[in-house]
């Protein structure tokens, strides 16, 4: 019983103790392996622990298919951790890189998106005419009226039918965007059934290359053009709003996006439709709106990464377990002699976990490598919130490298704990009869 108890309390200690590893920056990471790095170098019991280290290393070629099965069973762990997360980060950058500060979205009171939002034709001009919104050079609004349409198109990758957004813009939808810019053909021309199309979307989905013409709604759309502005709009089909309306038989907008006068523009918008009774509408800026698209999902993928990452790391520490503890009963014969000669429990402990670090860091890198060469700007689709696709890329960033290189090492610190406790506890009567 007092064995089990004993058990019981290592491992939570391990948990607690891994769980503040994970969490460490990285400065405080540096502090703790610079402190290790002097008691090892000035220290006597450090000194004997990096000779009894180089003895382990220095033997790995005769152990290096049993060795390997640590590096790639943890490389495989910090590939799939570093790629899951490096896909929610690329999708939520996508979406934060769309919104502005000094841009903002009206919708209906109490939307929390396009897709359930309503706004009467006669409210675009009492919106237009309120303090707060820019006026460009002509004097006019910055102000554009939009709506959003899922039409079905079929993917490049396998031809399925996927859903995507055609959006009507207003034409002021360019100088309220301005990072938008036409990289091939032309933009539409208001009235007529032209399309120009993202460049994400360019590359996702079959038949929109410029030129082409496209059957929707059974009309016939010409495209003329493609842009690029590096957000979620590179998703999109863009066509003028009339036509769209006209086309799709919608009598209403679904938004405004609108471009605010200076600092206080958003205030002073926010106060005036508060005090207009005929506008029950909200609004907030894109930066802000397009966060809170972008959260859950990103979140739902990171906490899937970090479970699945999870799951797989105890599988690793198994392998990592059985591996060493193969590795500590084949050297029982060398670990008793050391022991013999002086070596104290300390320094063989420390060079077990040492080398066993040493394979997981080793794994650690190949693992982030993989993922960094394989996935980093690979270019996906999901589903968004307009239940249309989103097309983002996967963004491997050095934050999420680190991360995985931090898993590694803990697992590899588990997985060589109880069997250099065990090279320690050896009998060294025993170990050099058996031997």
């Amino acid at each position: 019983m007092k064995k089990f108890f004993g058990n019981a309390l290592t491992i939570l200690a391990l948990i607690a103790g891994l769980a503040l590893w994970i969490v460490l920056p990285w400065y405080a990471v540096f502090a703790v392996a610079a402190a290790l790095a002097l008691w090892l170098l000035l220290t006597r019991s450090g000194r004997l622990a990096l000779a009894a280290t180089r003895i382990g290393v220095a033997s790995l070629p005769q152990r290096w298919g049993a060795s390997s099965v640590i590096i790639v069973g943890i490389a495989g762990v910090v590939g799939v951790l570093v790629a899951m997360l490096a896909m929610g980060d690329g999708f939520k950058a996508t979406l934060d890189n769309t919104g502005r500060d000094d841009t903002a979205i009206v919708l209906r009171g109490g939307s929390q998106a396009e897709i359930n939002s309503v706004i009467t034709r006669d409210q675009l001009p009492l919106v237009s005419s309120l303090p707060g919104v820019a006026k460009g050079a002509d004097g006019k609004p910055l102000v554009s009226p939009e709506l959003s349409q899922v039409v079905v198109l079929p993917s490049n990758s396998d031809g399925g039918d996927v859903n995507v957004q055609f959006r009507g813009v207003g034409e002021q939808a360019w100088a309220v965007r301005p990072n938008l810019k036409i990289i091939a053909g032309r933009k539409f021309t208001p009235g007529l059934r032209e399309i120009v199309v993202g460049k994400g979307a360019a590359a996702q989905f079959r038949g929109i290359e410029v030129g082409k013409t496209l059957d929707l709604a059974h009309q016939q759309w010409t495209v003329v053009g493609e842009f690029s502005s590096g957000d979620s709009y590179e998703s999109e089909l863009w066509a003028d709003t009339e036509t769209v309306a006209s086309t799709y038989d919608r009598q209403a907008y679904q938004s405004l996006l609108l471009h605010t006068d200076g600092k206080n523009g958003l205030k002073q918008l926010k106060a005036a439709l508060d005090a207009d009774p005929r506008l029950k509408l909200d609004v907030e800026t894109t930066r802000d709106y397009f966060a809170k698209q972008s959260g859950q999902l990103s979140g739902l993928i990171n906490i899937l990464g970090k479970v699945i990452g999870t799951i797989m790391a105890i599988g690793a520490v198994f392998g990592a377990l059985n591996t060493m503890y193969a590795a500590v009963a084949g050297r029982a014969r060398e670990i008793a002699t050391m022991r013999a000669i002086g070596f104290r429990s300390l320094p063989v402990v420390l060079a077990v976990m040492l080398e066993t670090m040493l394979l997981a860091l080793l794994g650690g890198v190949l693992g982030g490598l993989i993922a960094w060469l394989v996935f980093n700007n690979y270019s996906v689709s999901t589903l968004g919130s307009n239940f249309s696709q989103v097309v983002f890329q996967f963004k491997v960033s050095p934050q999420l490298l680190w991360s995985g290189l931090k898993w590694a090492l803990g697992i590899g610190l588990v997985g060589g704990l109880f069997p250099a406790l065990r090279a320690a506890r050896l009998p060294v009567t025993e170990a050099l009869r058996s031997a």
